[in-house]
């Protein structure tokens, strides 16, 4: 695919062939770091009893400390202890995404991109979720991943149909009891959006365009925050 906003850019957009034999390591470093923090903190929570108490996230309203945006970025990196298969899919699903979109998009888009998805995640539960209840695993910020590697597919006019079909199983599966599909919705959503502001303004002289479309996602996901928090009592 080439990358499609390269880091040194300057006057002219730089097209590179993706190395792949450059080790994977190298190649996505954010990608491995945030397998390590999830899998660090999965550790913690088989050690710690109850240490899932203090980072869950619930849709009881952002006054409550259960319900506050902290808890959105602490769910994200916690996973059901009693099933091991949470972890496992998440992380997997993190690394072969990650190992894609990392290296096109660069270390600070990639973390952009993340961070927005978690938001989404949590904003999906928020204001989908139909009774308050408690969620955590990073599936909202992986199926982001997929929300943007989907648009990057489609912009490009490269084959998108096994992505269609990965995101149309999993969302399918997220429908059974004990998921948070609202999550996975929320999480595509925001990050096929901020994938489309990547890839629709990669040339160096359309940054401007891309800041600007990066701080109208944020201030929309900031008031969807209040809007979803406002009609929710402790």
């Amino acid at each position: 695919m080439g990358f499609l906003c390269p880091e040194d850019a300057k006057d002219r957009v730089k097209i590179q062939k993706a190395n792949f034999q450059k080790p994977a390591l190298s190649a996505a470093p954010i990608t491995f770091t945030l397998i390590g923090i999830n899998v660090f903190v999965y550790v913690l929570q088989l050690i710690v009893p109850d240490l899932i108490d203090s980072l869950f996230y619930a849709n009881v309203g952002s006054t409550s400390e259960y319900g506050s945006l902290v808890r959105v970025f602490t769910s994200a990196f916690a996973h059901s202890e009693s099933q091991i298969t949470h972890i496992l899919f998440n992380m997997f699903s993190l690394y072969i995404l990650g190992s894609q979109i990392e290296p096109i998009m660069g270390r600070w888009r990639f973390i952009t991109l993340y961070v927005f998805s978690i938001l989404g995640g949590g904003l999906g539960y928020l204001m989908l979720a139909t009774e308050f209840g408690y969620v955590v695993g990073a599936s909202g910020a992986v199926f982001g991943l997929m929300g943007a590697y989907l648009v990057f597919l489609i912009v490009l006019k490269l084959n998108a149909s096994q992505m269609f079909l990965i995101i149309g199983i999993n969302l399918v599966l997220g429908f059974l009891p004990g998921i948070a599909w609202e999550a996975h919705v929320g999480g595509l959503i925001v990050g096929a959006a901020t994938g489309y502001v990547f890839v629709s303004t990669r040339n160096a002289e359309r940054k401007n365009l891309q800041i600007i479309g990066l701080v109208a996602i944020a201030v929309l996901l900031a008031a969807l925050w209040v809007i979803g928090n406002a009609g929710l009592t402790n």
